[in-house]
């Protein structure tokens, strides 16, 4: 939903969402408004907004699975993988705490308000946000491996 959405559809050669999360600065940020004109900022404050639901949903599954992986690790007695379950949960806490507070800065860096900071802060939580999402989605992998070789194991 959100990529139909994206201000780079509005024209091609657009500045997408992502590129919005990187802007850096009001001068990326203001060259980025520029390209998208009124539909592209309508596009991405619309994308921006909807983002809030998004990021409940995947934290809550996040949150949900990395505990339920962490759980069948101690059950099985794989003591690394339950000690990592620890910091996996809370980077799938963070992911979404970081992405409510990207799109906040975003939202502000879009009303062209905020300076330098907004598009900043925007892109030090993006970044954050992106870290956190791969550290849960690895852990999650590395668990369901162990998942398939316990089942594969018993059979």
């Amino acid at each position: 939903m959100l990529l139909a959405i994206d201000p780079a559809n509005e024209a091609e050669g657009n500045p997408s969402i992502l590129d919005w999360e990187f802007a850096w600065s009001e001068e990326g940020a203001e060259e980025i408004r520029a390209h998208w004109g009124d539909e592209g900022e309508d596009a991405a404050r619309l994308s921006l907004w909807i983002d809030f639901g998004y990021l409940l949903v995947y934290g809550a599954f996040l949150l949900l699975a990395t505990a339920a992986t962490r759980d069948f690790a101690t059950a099985r007695g794989f003591r690394r993988l339950a000690a990592v379950g620890t910091v996996a949960i809370a980077a799938a806490a963070a992911a979404p705490v970081c992405d409510a507070i990207e799109d906040v800065w975003l939202l502000i860096a879009l009303a062209g308000e905020g300076g330098d900071l907004a598009p900043l802060l925007g892109g030090v939580f993006a970044s954050l946000k992106f870290v956190a999402l791969a550290v849960a989605v690895v852990y999650l992998l590395v668990g369901l491996v162990a998942r398939l070789r316990t089942r594969a194991a018993t059979a």
